[in-house]
């Protein structure tokens, strides 16, 4: 396994200051934020370290030759938009950029991409399905023919007002995990597994890593500390934030040396990527990166 970040963290940052950054902390790959210039304002959202719309093979070549001289692979080009929006509009925008991030991931020799399924959180279930069936497969069947794979991960997102009760992601679970991939039946369409968002909705993280082990295409390492005091007083059907909150990598609720195991026994050799939105490190750009540096030593301990 490779161990990595999201860039998502370095806003300020050019992409040579990023992979600079990660080879002199013995990093060695990067999930990179490629938002729309000018994008979405939603916390870690809106930074872009490669600019997909406008991407040449010439600039391609030079990101590459950085990335080789210094050490440092591109794990996936990272977009996580709505792409099931229920305004018509919006959506059409987030999966026309989407459609650049796979034609840029190609150009790069990256060939992935990870991202949400997205959902209309005024609807159900059931009816989000239908919508994966008209929306997804034209996506999927483009990826395929460009050779580049879709990792989704499975944040509910789901976290502030506007995003209750429904949020705007579809795989949050293994059982929605099946069924999505009943209708998205590809070799290039999975999983980008993130434990932490297991832990609040009381799933277990470790037993769907041997289920879906031939789709588990990428992996984050974040950490949740569940509050049982404050869960106590609000409830499951508060806000998660209300009685939760995100960690670095060993300062919450899961069990590292047992999640790298699972990944280890199913024989991942895949990239992972440390994801910082801890709010104890938030107050400056050098928290940030010490965050970086902070979880990757811990880290360390499970992935050599």
């Amino acid at each position: 396994m490779k161990l990595g970040f999201i860039t998502a963290i370095c806003d300020g940052m050019s992409f040579e200051e990023v992979v600079d950054f990660a080879s002199e902390n013995g990093l060695e790959c990067l999930e990179v934020a490629c938002w729309p210039q000018g994008g979405a304002q939603r916390r870690y959202a809106g930074i872009s370290h490669i600019d997909v719309a406008n991407l040449t093979s010439e600039k391609a070549a030079e990101i590459n030759k950085l990335c080789a001289d210094k050490g440092v692979e591109i794990s996936s080009l990272a977009y996580y938009p709505n792409t099931m929006d229920p305004d018509p509009v919006k959506r059409e925008s987030y999966i026309a950029h989407l459609y650049k991030l796979i034609d840029a991931s190609a150009m790069l020799g990256v060939n992935m991409v990870t991202t949400f399924l997205g959902r209309d959180p005024h609807k159900t279930v059931k009816e989000n399905l239908e919508m994966v069936k008209e929306i997804w497969p034209p996506i999927v069947k483009y990826a395929e023919d460009k050779g580049v794979k879709i990792a989704i991960e499975n944040c509910p997102m789901l976290f502030t007002d506007d995003e209750w009760p429904g949020g705007q992601n579809l795989m949050t679970s293994p059982a929605n995990w099946r069924k999505v991939f009943e209708i998205l039946d590809s070799p290039n369409f999975g999983i980008n597994y993130d434990p932490s968002h297991f832990v609040w909705q009381q799933i277990d993280y470790i037993k769907p890593i041997y289920e879906f082990k031939d789709k588990i295409f990428h992996v984050h390492y974040k950490d949740i500390k569940l509050y049982r005091d404050k869960l106590a007083d609000v409830g499951i059907m508060a806000t998660p934030l209300e009685y939760m909150s995100p960690k670095l990598p060993g300062l919450g609720d899961v069990d590292w040396g047992k999640y790298v195991s699972a990944l280890t026994d199913i024989h991942y050799n895949g990239y992972t990527c440390i994801e910082v939105e801890d709010k104890a490190f938030e107050s400056s750009l050098d928290d940030a990166k010490k965050a970086v540096v902070l979880s990757a030593k811990y880290l360390r301990n499970f992935v050599i």
